[in-house]
């Protein structure tokens, strides 16, 4: 998906009615000894990493529960969409955890500190509804009876995105996530360097010229 210039947003839901992802399986935890349950949460937070680092934009259609690990996958996507019926939670403290996938630090970035260490001591879950509120979703929406109503969503959502020109998208995902991480002064550098590489983009003459000529734009990626 990282390499294929075709791809321009990313969405990922769950095959399972009823369950975006429920997290590691505690029956197959328990059998490792120490070591093996290091370097499982290893590679589990390396694969969070690199769906956080996909170019593209990424949305997760959480239908069902998303737990523990599984909401740290959704937490890894750019953006949420969520059932009204959904259960979200981090929820490794009521099993003698903490979260070892990235929770601890896309959370407090979604809905700030002191939530997210609300909801991590306590190991709450919370629906769609209460998600939405406190900023976890980008949006909740009544389940249907197919069970997938976020999923629906999503794809409106990524319908939205996808006409826009698919380098400028880029661009503008990889300064807002550099520019999360440093003062606002070094912020503004990065989102100077990514304009730059905009700036000679085809796209960006086409959409100037769609502009002028008062069409809608055709975008290449180039």
């Amino acid at each position: 998906l990282r390499f294929d210039e075709r791809v321009r947003v990313v969405v990922f839901k769950s095959e399972v009615k009823g369950v975006f992802c429920a997290g590691a399986d505690l029956k197959e935890r328990a059998k490792m000894d120490d070591a093996e349950v290091g370097h499982f949460v290893k590679r589990l937070r390396n694969l969070m990493d690199e769906i956080a680092a996909l170019p593209v934009p990424t949305i997760a259609a959480i239908d069902g529960y998303a737990l523990g690990g599984g909401l740290e996958l959704a937490l890894a996507c750019d953006l949420r969409v969520a059932a009204s019926s959904a259960k979200m939670g981090l929820i490794e403290t009521t099993r003698g955890l903490l979260p070892g996938a990235g929770g601890t630090q896309r959370l407090p970035r979604c809905v700030g500190i002191g939530l997210a260490k609300e909801l991590i001591f306590t190991g709450r879950q919370v629906d769609g509804q209460q998600a939405a509120s406190m900023g976890l979703v980008n949006h909740t929406v009544p389940q249907n009876s197919e069970g997938d109503a976020a999923y629906r969503r999503a794809l409106t959502l990524a319908k939205e995105i996808l006409p826009q020109a698919p380098f400028a998208v880029k661009m503008g995902k990889l300064a807002i996530n550099r520019g999360m991480e440093v003062d606002i002064a070094s912020g503004m550098a990065i989102e100077g360097m990514c304009y730059a590489q905009n700036i000679p983009t085809r796209d960006r003459q086409e959409g100037m010229a769609a502009f002028r000529e008062k069409r809608p734009p055709q975008f290449i990626g180039k």
